[in-house]
């Protein structure tokens, strides 16, 4: 397929810059994948679209604030860093450097009043760099201090609570960007699906920058997918296994959750307990082995995401969903309203 089977034209004002005040606020546009029926809704009518004995499977990982400002040491310089993931070292990172051109192999960055210092090493395929920090203190506790929450290129406006960009039930730290589906859910929504009898299972997948870039090959098939951390427990591979097996249906939150089960599923629509790293590329064409239903939000054009929840609805309704989405004003990307396909 081509990449420009997945282009649309999306007025910029529909680019949601803040997140609602109240996170179950969005707005829910439901896609029968089977039919292709669209209706709206708001993100609480949710609860009408499932029923007990079904499975929401999420992604409890958690954004690091690693968005950091400093300046080369000696130079005076000012750089900005996003922490990528670490490497063979907990002190070794790849990181995104702007500008990173002048960033040669022994450059000293600075952050804060210097407790933390990076050294380049090296530099990376994808024109990222290699560095190796040295730090007075816990990384974690400085970078709540020092960095701000790495938002996508296409929210320009600064986040003034770094929460909301996080999920209610993140806790596994890792990610460089938030699993955005999530990000509608609140404690007491997530209460009243347990309470009529939906399962919840968590699963992590630690998100990478990755997910931004662009698809920049004409045949889709050709494109690389970069490739990101996960883990799944026995208890959460017990709990969706048992309730595939019930005659449940397994609804992914986000295209986070949905690579991870897709990786780890048999042939026989079964996981097991697992962690690694995957470069699973989901596109029409693609054979779905466990998963039944998707909440996601609405993604870029050209995207690899688009190409995802076109493969498990049908690239024509994904797009009929999506004109039908801007013609009635929907909040479009990672702060953006919510999807149902099911």
């Amino acid at each position: 397929m081509h990449i420009s089977d997945f282009d649309f034209e999306l007025p910029p004002e529909l680019i949601a810059q803040h997140p609602l005040p109240d996170r179950a606020a969005s707005r829910l546009l439901v896609l029968d994948k089977n039919i292709g029926e669209i209706s709206h809704h708001r993100f609480p009518n949710l609860l009408q679209f499932l029923r007990a004995g079904d499975c929401l499977v999420l992604n409890d990982t958690r954004v690091l604030p690693a968005r950091l400002t400093g300046r080369k040491v000696g130079g005076g310089a000012v750089v900005e860093f996003v922490l990528l993931k670490p490497l063979a070292s907990p002190l070794e990172w790849e990181v995104l450097a702007r500008p990173g051109k002048r960033l040669h192999i022994g450059t000293h960055v600075e952050f804060g009043s210097g407790e933390l210092v990076a050294e380049v090493l090296g530099s990376t395929e994808a024109g990222g760099k290699i560095v190796r920090l040295s730090l007075q203190g816990d990384l974690h506790t400085l970078l709540d201090r020092l960095g701000q929450m790495p938002l996508p290129p296409y929210i320009r406006a600064e986040l003034a609570d770094k929460e909301r960009y996080q999920t209610v039930y993140s806790r596994t730290v890792g990610s460089a960007a938030a699993p955005t589906a999530g990000l509608h859910f609140t404690p007491e929504l997530l209460a009243k699906i347990r309470a009529a009898g939906i399962k919840t299972a968590f699963l992590t997948l630690h998100v990478g920058l990755g997910t931004f870039r662009p698809v920049q090959v004409d045949d889709i098939a050709d494109h690389k997918m970069h490739s990101e951390y996960y883990e799944l427990s026995v208890g959460a591979a017990d709990e969706i296994n048992a309730a595939k097996a019930s005659g449940g249906r397994i609804i992914a939150v986000g295209t986070t959750s949905t690579r991870t089960l897709e990786t780890l599923a048999d042939k026989a629509g079964n996981v097991a307990a697992s962690s690694g790293w995957t470069d699973i590329f989901i596109y029409p064409g693609y054979d779905f082995k466990l998963i039944d239903g998707l909440i996601t939000n609405f993604h870029l054009p050209k995207s690899t995401l688009l190409m995802l929840v076109s493969a498990l609805a049908g690239r024509d309704n994904i797009l009929r969903a999506y004109q039908e989405a801007i013609a009635e004003q929907y909040r479009f990307f990672s702060f953006g309203d919510a999807m149902l396909i099911i």
